[in-house]
C-alpha cells in the first residue's frame, strides 16, 4: 500500500489522537498567525505615526554647555545675553537628505507707534490712576521703553511652530514666504487688527525697544490664534499672544540692529528615524560651533506615540518565538510517542519489505494532513484572536505610559502631547494617539504561518523519526508479548 494511502487510513482511524495533534496544532497556528498580524499592524501603524507627527532637529544655543564649560566672559554671556547664529552656518544644513523643510527665526519686542496693542487701553488708564494717586508702580512699571509686541521673524510663518501645531491659523491674506525676504510686511492677530479697524494691505508703525528705530510694515495677512493668555500679560503686553506679529527674518534684524543672524533654526525630517543620522552628518559636515551650539531633537512626540506600539510589536515577537519552540518540543513529543505506541507496525512494515525513508514520510504525511485542517482553523479565527489580544496589548501598555510619564494630578490627557517651541517655550499639540491597531490579516501573514508551521512540523517530526531508521525488524517482532 502506498504510505501515502496509509497516513491517511492512520488518521481516520485514530480519531482520538488526530484530534489531539489537531488542537495542540490549531493552537500553535493561531499564536504564530495572532503574532505576525499585530506585528503587521504596528508595523502600520508605526508608518502612520511618522508620517502624521515627522520629527524636527532645533539649532540653538547650548547654554547649559556655555555655563558649565565656558570662560567667565563666555559664561556670563550665555547667562545674561542672547547669542545669535549665523545664517550662513543655518542654511549649510538644508541641503541634507534628510531635510524635509526648515524655519529659521529671529525674535525680538517693539513697541506700537501708531497704533494700540491689545491691552494698552486699560494699562493707559492704571497709568493715569497710579500718577493721579501718586504711586511708584504705574501699569508699564515706570513708563519705559518696555515693548508691548512680540515680533517673531520668521523665513515661513506657514512653517511657525504655533501653524504647524493648529494653535494658530490664517483668516485673511496670505502668509510669508522666501518671496517676502527684505519686504516690510507682517502677519497681525485678528483681535489686535478688529481693535485698530485694519484690514490686509493697510500700514502699521513700530518702534524698536533695542534702537528706538521705526519702521512701517504693510499688512499680508490676518492670522488667528487659540493661544492662553497667561498672567503676566496684564503687565508686559507683548507676552499677550494677540500682541504677537510675524514679519520676516530681515525685518526683526533690522529692528534689532543687526544683520545676517537668527536665534533659532529648525529642520524638519523627511523621517523621525533620521535625526540620529542627520545630527551626526551635522557634526561631521558642517561649519557650526558645536561648543556653542547644540542640535536638539525634537522627537518627543513620535517616541512617546510609538513607545506602547513598539512595546506591542516586541511582545507580539516574543510570542512568534515563544510559540515556534514550545510547539515544536511538544509536536516532537507526540510524535515521539506516537512511534512508541507504532513500534509493532513499523515492525511489520519494515519485515514486509517496505522503505525506512517511507515510514518517516507516512509520519510526516499524517501530521502534514491535520496541519492543513488546523491552518485553516487558524485563518478564520487567528484574526479575531489577534484583533482583541493586540488592542488589549496597546491599551495596557497606554495606560502604563501615561502613568510612568505624567504626575498623577493629570488626568484626561491621553490625545495631548507637549513640544518644546521657539525660544523653549513648552507647547501643546493635539494629537490623537493610536489607541487603535487596525488588525488584518495578509497574504504575507499566511504565507509567515505556513512557512514557520512547516518548519514545526518538519524539525519536530524528522528528529523523533530518526529512531524509525535505527530500527530492527527481527528483534521488534521477536520481542513483542
Amino acid at each position: 500500500m502506498n504510505f501515502i494511502k496509509r497516513a491517511y487510513w492512520s488518521v481516520t482511524a485514530r480519531k482520538g489522537k488526530s484530534l489531539i495533534l489537531l488542537v495542540v496544532l490549531a493552537v500553535i497556528s493561531v499564536f504564530v498567525l495572532t503574532g505576525l498580524t499585530i506585528q503587521t499592524a504596528a508595523e502600520e501603524s508605526s508608518n502612520l505615526a511618522r508620517q502624521e507627527l515627522g520629527g524636527d532637529v532645533t539649532l540653538t544655543v547650548d547654554r547649559q554647555s556655555l555655563v558649565e564649560n565656558g570662560g567667565e566672559e563666555r559664561r556670563r554671556q550665555a547667562m545674561f545675553q542672547p547669542i545669535p547664529i549665523d545664517i550662513e552656518d543655518a542654511e549649510s544644513l538644508i541641503g541634507s537628505d534628510y531635510v524635509e523643510g526648515y524655519n529659521f527665526y529671529s525674535t525680538t519686542s517693539a513697541m506700537a507707534a501708531d497704533f494700540t496693542a491689545i491691552g494698552g487701553a486699560e494699562e493707559e488708564s492704571t497709568i493715569e490712576e497710579d500718577q493721579d494717586q501718586g504711586s511708584m508702580m504705574p501699569g508699564r512699571m515706570g513708563g519705559g521703553m518696555n515693548a508691548d509686541l512680540d515680533v517673531q521673524g520668521v523665513l515661513y510663518s506657514d512653517a511657525a511652530t504655533s501653524f504647524m501645531d493648529g494653535q494658530s491659523e490664517m483668516v485673511e491674506g496670505e502668509h510669508l514666504t522666501g518671496d517676502d525676504a527684505g519686504k516690510m510686511v507682517t502677519l497681525v492677530e485678528e483681535n489686535l487688527a478688529s481693535e485698530n479697524d485694519w484690514s490686509i494691505g493697510d500700514e502699521i508703525s513700530i518702534t524698536s525697544v533695542e534702537t528706538e528705530e521705526t519702521v512701517t510694515l504693510e499688512i499680508k495677512g490676518i492670522y488667528s490664534t487659540s493661544a492662553e493668555i497667561p498672567p503676566q500679560a496684564e503687565r508686559m503686553l507683548s507676552m499677550n499672544p494677540y500682541n504677537s506679529i510675524y514679519v520676516p527674518i530681515e525685518a526683526a534684524n533690522q529692528l534689532k540692529g543687526e544683520e545676517g543672524i537668527i536665534n533659532q533654526a529648525i529642520y524638519y525630517m523627511n523621517d523621525p528615524l533620521n535625526i540620529d543620522a542627520f545630527m551626526e552628518e551635522a557634526k561631521n559636515e558642517s561649519t557650526i560651533d558645536f561648543d556653542t551650539f547644540i542640535l536638539n531633537a525634537n522627537d518627543q512626540l513620535y517616541q512617546q506615540m510609538m513607545g506602547p506600539i513598539e512595546n506591542v510589536s516586541s511582545f507580539s515577537n516574543k510570542i512568534v518565538l515563544l510559540v515556534t519552540i514550545a510547539g515544536s518540543i511538544i509536536l516532537g513529543l507526540i510524535v515521539m510517542m506516537t512511534i512508541r505506541e507504532r513500534k509493532y507496525e513499523m515492525g511489520v512494515l519494515l519485515a514486509i519489505g517496505e522503505k525506512r525513508k517511507k515510514l518517516v514520510g507516512q509520519f510526516l504525511v499524517e501530521i502534514l494532513m491535520v496541519a492543513v485542517l488546523a491552518m485553516g482553523l487558524s485563518l478564520v479565527t487567528g484574526s479575531y484572536v489577534a484583533e482583541a489580544v493586540g488592542n488589549q496589548l496597546l491599551e495596557q501598555e497606554l495606560t502604563a505610559s501615561e502613568e510612568s510619564n505624567e504626575p498623577q494630578s493629570f488626568t484626561n490627557r491621553r490625545g495631548m502631547m507637549g513640544a518644546m517651541g521657539p525660544g523653549g517655550m513648552i507647547q501643546t499639540q493635539d494629537v490623537q494617539t493610536i489607541e487603535e491597531l487596525a488588525i488584518g490579516v495578509t497574504a504575507e501573514n499566511i504565507i509567515m504561518m505556513v512557512g514557520i508551521g512547516l518548519l514545526v512540523i518538519l524539525f519536530s517530526t524528522l528528529v523523533p523519526a530518526l529512531s524509525v531508521l535505527r530500527m530492527n525488524p527481527k528483534a521488534i517482532l521477536t520481542n513483542q508479548d
